[in-house]
């Protein structure tokens, strides 16, 4: 019974805790001078490239807001994909790039995601790079 009883404390606590998380809306969704990250693209193809080939891109970015926008963090789904992102502040007007360097070590398919954490109304937004890698055809021998 003491269980029964401390399962149904913790799941109380947990719903008035939950309602008044949703209750507090986002600083950034209540400010209408927010920045806003606006992507030329969501998504690079790289179509079929070589292995160990040039793996990089870029991602162009405008802030279209009315305030500076700060990229807090830049993940990728991977360890073969690694960003280069503007650490200082963007301000209103402004276009920027993420750069996407893609280790093309291995052969096959590209399919990875790159999502981006910033001050702006728009908060996290994920990219992708798709392709496919081949492996380079040896030489024949004669």
């Amino acid at each position: 019974m003491r269980t029964i009883n401390a399962i149904l404390g913790v799941m109380f606590l947990f719903s008035i805790i939950g309602a008044q998380a949703q209750d507090q809306p986002s600083t950034a969704a209540e400010n209408p001078n927010a920045p806003v990250v606006q992507f030329e693209k969501m998504v690079h193809d790289y179509g079929t490239i070589k292995k160990n080939s040039d793996g990089t891109c870029e991602f162009v970015f405008k802030n279209t807001g009315k305030e500076p926008l700060i990229l807090s963090n830049v993940k990728t789904s991977c360890g073969c994909t690694t960003p280069y992102w503007p650490h200082e502040p963007i301000m209103p007007g402004k276009t920027e790039k993420i750069k996407i360097q893609y280790a093309t070590g291995r052969v096959g398919p590209i399919n990875k995601t790159i999502t981006v954490f910033s001050n702006a109304k728009n908060d996290a937004i994920v990219l992708s790079i798709k392709g496919l890698v081949e492996d380079v055809a040896e030489p024949e021998q004669k």
